[in-house]
């Protein structure tokens, strides 16, 4: 078999083409959830807690830094070792928000489907089965 024919044979199986739809949705995702994140989420935190932004929130471990310089320039300044938390709490926050918006997305899914399985009626018996239970019944009737 060509190597052509094999890539092909993979690249259209079902299975590759819902990955690659995933793939795609979940960038679109992300993005949302940065949205919601970086525009909603983050200014209530920010008004709450009294800093604009998470991202110049730093510890100076080593080395003296002046009050309420940003991290940039603090990073600039020679001999000084710091300790930058602030951009990983954005992305912690940005994880458990994103986490709980897929944990209630699949809640409601599970919870549409319980419903439909709840709806749906029992399937009847199959033509075999009704003609195998009236050969049953014509059975007993003989003596």
């Amino acid at each position: 078999m060509s190597f052509i024919k094999e890539f092909k044979e993979f690249a259209v199986k079902g299975n590759v083409m819902d990955l690659a739809v995933g793939v795609i949705i979940g960038g679109a995702f992300g993005k949302i959830v940065d949205s919601v994140v970086n525009d909603l989420v983050m200014p209530v935190v920010a008004a709450i807690i009294g800093k604009p932004d998470f991202s110049n929130l730093y510890l100076v471990l080593k080395g003296t830094v002046p009050d309420k310089t940003p991290l940039a320039e603090a990073r600039k300044i020679p001999d000084t070792v710091l300790f930058a938390y602030g951009n990983f709490l954005t992305v912690l926050i940005n994880f458990i928000l994103l986490a709980l918006i897929i944990f209630f997305m699949v809640k409601g899914i599970n919870k549409l489907r319980r419903k439909q399985e709840a709806a749906a009626p029992a399937p009847g018996p199959t033509p075999t089965e009704q003609l195998l239970a009236e050969i049953r019944d014509e059975l007993k009737k003989r003596p």
